[in-house]
């Protein structure tokens, strides 16, 4: 897929000099907030979320291609990231709106591509909820939305990186066995939806189609296995080949080492993803330090195992994934 000699460009700046992205995700804002609240936080929660996003950019976009932020909580830590790493910025607003069904995205009120561009991010992310069987009285509400974003970033010749998060309308938990036996099809299916050229999208942020600790291998115990690691490795694949589009893996809070090791699993699957936008599973560690033992300790924390988090996914990235230059060219 061709793309203007501008988006090119940003996305160079995105990624590392081999063409993967190899991103850190710190837009959390809501999570943040439970996080905080999980660890007994007593503060200034909106303080502490910015001194904790300077922190963590600060200490980790040393070893990033980039950094993902909200405009805010994350304008202060876009300004100390590294000066080689690029920036993505979040268009929509923390989490969903709950007051209707269909948990329709709300956009940040004072922000637009124009004005993301001109705070000198390198591209745009928009997260979106997505139930591929969900009414189209739902999801061509939605189908509208995320196309009106991609004309923005294309007005303003910014990469449009769309975030895909599945779920069941009919199923409240995302974490149970009933879920996980229809999220593949959910997730490859939006998949191929979102790679339709009236979106416009450069790269997708994808989950990974299977909950792993359900898959064989995985799983704690035998009696959870629903996926065999053939079966498995084949809906990986089966992902991949949904798309013809750039696509990154975002690690859903999950541990650092079962990211690396479904990462793994992926290329075992010979899934052709580009990289990844890791949150959580690198920083998570360091919100607890932060607010038992304050800032010094929480960049200890970050400077040690945080960077080791990163590393080690980053020696992962680099045997696995692919030059996103395999399927955008200017």
């Amino acid at each position: 897929m061709k793309i203007s000699k501008n988006k090119y460009q940003a996305m160079e700046r995105l990624s590392t000099k081999d063409h993967i992205i190899a991103a850190l995700a710190i837009d959390q804002r809501g999570a943040l907030k439970k996080m905080l609240k999980a660890d007994d936080f007593s503060g200034d929660v909106e303080q502490t979320i910015v001194s904790f996003k300077e922190l963590v950019s600060e200490e980790l976009t040393p070893y990033s291609s980039s950094i993902l932020l909200d405009p805010e909580y994350g304008l202060p830590a876009a300004k100390v990231r590294d000066e080689e790493a690029g920036l993505l910025l979040a268009y929509e607003q923390t989490g969903y709106d709950a007051t209707e069904p269909g948990r329709f995205p709300d956009l940040i009120h004072d922000m637009s591509a124009f004005r993301i561009r001109h705070e000198g991010a390198d591209g745009v992310k928009f997260l979106l909820y997505y139930d591929i069987d969900e009414g189209d009285e739902v999801n061509e509400r939605k189908h509208a939305f995320v196309e009106r974003i991609g004309s923005e970033c294309v007005a303003e010749d910014i990469p449009f990186y769309l975030e895909l998060l599945s779920y069941d309308a009919e199923i409240a938990d995302n974490s149970s066995a009933e879920f996980a036996k229809v999220k593949p099809r959910k997730v490859i299916e939006m998949m191929k939806e979102f790679s339709k050229p009236q979106y416009h999208v450069d790269v997708l942020k994808m989950e990974v189609p299977v909950n792993m600790r359900f898959v064989e291998g995985f799983a704690e115990n035998d009696s959870d296995i629903l996926h065999t690691k053939e079966e498995a490795l084949q809906l990986f694949k089966d992902q991949s080949d949904a798309t013809h589009l750039p696509y990154i893996f975002l690690s859903a809070g999950v541990s650092a080492q079962l990211f690396q090791d479904t990462i793994e699993f992926a290329y075992e699957s010979g899934a052709k993803f580009n990289g990844v936008l890791c949150g959580r599973a690198t920083w998570k560690g360091g919100v607890p330090v932060f607010v038992e033992h304050g800032e010094e300790k929480a960049r200890e924390w970050l400077r040690t195992q945080g960077r080791q988090n990163i590393e080690e996914l980053n020696e992962v990235i680099n045997r696995t994934a692919q030059p996103w230059t395999e399927k955008l060219s200017q």
